[in-house]
């Protein structure tokens, strides 16, 4: 998972996102507030309209119905604005009479402005569909009253939203418009800004991953000076100081190392010694086999740390040479296993009839890896008391099997037991870097040691080395 990706999503959501949503707001905002204005501003002059008729057939001074009602037709008719706005003389019955348009040959109107001026007596508006022909009209009904007294009809101002609406529509749009464009130019500078951020984080995780694989002493090259170079600048002096710990560390592992090999030699030498001659007591012989076996430990521990020095330091090579990898293993396998024996431990040795070519390879090495292995079946699968050795030709791969048939290893913690000084839940004793030694063997041999839960229960331990070199 590439977490450089996710701070980058994150960035855009939470900047760009957020930018985008106040914009889109103000988008509907502006485009409401201007259909508001427009809207609002085509009923008013229309009401105003309304309000100047009602005004100018107050002062009709007439006592004659019929010429007061002609009068209001003949207003209609004449109506210089008919061009943009149509005005209508509705009857008190809600029948329309006449239209500057001409003859209305339609029904009449049904909106509500019109019963409510004839019913209150005042400027009534409407805005809305027109429920006979469903255009979207803005209508403003204005009564006219004969001496004060009776309502004749009503004069009604009518126009058309389609051309509103459709400004309104190219405002939003433009809006949009110059949305996307703003917010084109912040994703432009927003994703220049975080690559400048992410490239060189992205550097820097790549060198402190390396570091954690363990090129320690390794310095991240910078050329920011902020928080960016700060981090690079604090990794720099971690990794200096890791490999200054690390190098007293191989020090003093190496020189204790060489230090106990001399005294466990003098130890090693008088105890065997002492057990070959007959002058110790059932007692005492029995505490010299448990010096010389403890003994002959702790030299093995010594040898482990003193090849982990070796390796850590890049001294640890191979004496390679032409040999029989089959006889090696066998051997090895029958060596161990009367060992192996003596703790009530069963060793099977799988023979087969695979051909197996001599390899070139360092035979001793290649020993110790076969003893470290058959010596870690013993102590954490010895439960079982059985463990299974084998030996195959695979393509061109030699493959060595050993499966213990004890309690396993726990599945977190298959992917750590190769690593230095990792011991796991383990409680069986040791250093924890046996394994690491001989990974690196194997390695050098350009081959693979894989450990896995077998079937069944118990470890499984598979060694694939190549033919040739």
């Amino acid at each position: 998972m590439k977490r450089v990706g996710g701070l980058r999503r994150r960035w855009l959501i939470n900047t760009v996102g957020v930018i985008c949503a106040l914009g889109l707001v103000c988008v509907i905002v502006v485009t409401m507030v201007f259909s508001a204005y427009y809207h609002n501003g085509m009923t008013s002059d229309l009401r105003y309209r309304a309000t100047t008729t009602s005004a100018f057939f107050e002062e009709y001074l007439t006592s004659d119905y019929k010429e007061y009602y002609q009068a209001c037709l003949d207003y209609v008719k004449g109506f210089e604005h008919k061009n943009t706005i149509e005005l209508q003389f509705i009857d008190a019955n809600g029948t329309i009479v006449v239209s500057s348009y001409g003859n209305w040959p339609g029904e009449s109107p049904t909106t509500p402005d019109i019963q409510r001026a004839i019913e209150n007596v005042s400027i009534e508006s409407f805005e809305g569909r027109d429920p006979n022909t469903n255009e979207r009209i803005i209508a403003v009904s204005s009564p006219v009253v004969f001496n004060d007294e009776q309502v004749i009809g009503v004069m009604r101002y009518v126009t058309s939203t389609q051309l509103l609406d459709r400004q309104i529509l190219t405002i939003g749009l433009s809006a949009m418009c110059a949305l996307l464009i703003i917010m084109a130019i912040v994703l432009f500078s927003s994703n220049y800004y975080i690559r400048t951020i992410l490239s060189p984080l992205n550097a820097i995780i790549k060198k402190a991953k390396r570091i954690t694989s363990g090129s320690y002493g390794m310095q991240i090259q910078t050329k920011f000076d902020d928080e960016i170079g700060e981090l690079a600048q604090t990794i720099n002096e971690m990794s200096a100081q890791i490999s200054q710990n690390e190098r007293i560390q191989r020090e003093f592992i190496s020189s204790l190392s060489h230090e106990l090999r001399t005294p466990l030699t003098a130890i090693a030498g008088w105890s065997e010694t002492l057990l070959a001659g007959d002058t110790l007591d059932p007692e005492a012989e029995r505490g010299m086999k448990i010096i010389s076996r403890e003994t002959k430990r702790l030299t093995e521990m010594v040898v482990e740390l003193l090849d982990f020095t070796r390796i850590q330091d890049g001294r640890f090579t191979l004496n390679i040479q032409q040999a029989d990898i089959r006889s090696e293993f066998e051997d090895t396998v029958y060596m161990y296993s009367s060992r192996l024996t003596q703790d009530g431990i069963q060793l099977d040795y799988l023979d087969n009839d695979d051909d197996i070519p001599e390899i070139s390879c360092d035979p001793e090495r290649l020993r110790q890896v076969f003893l470290n292995i058959l010596d870690n079946a013993a102590k954490h699968g010895g439960a079982g008391e059985r463990i299974e050795a084998s030996i195959h030709l695979e393509k061109d791969n030699v493959v060595i099997r050993i499966r213990d048939y004890g309690p396993g290893i726990p599945e977190d913690e298959i992917p750590l037991v190769k690593k230095k000084f990792y011991k796991g839940s383990s409680r069986a004793r040791g250093t924890g870097i046996g394994l690491a030694v001989c990974d690196e063997i194997v390695e050098l041999h350009r081959g693979t040691l894989t450990l896995e839960n077998a079937e069944g229960g118990g470890t499984l331990v598979t060694i694939s080395l190549p033919v040739t070199l």
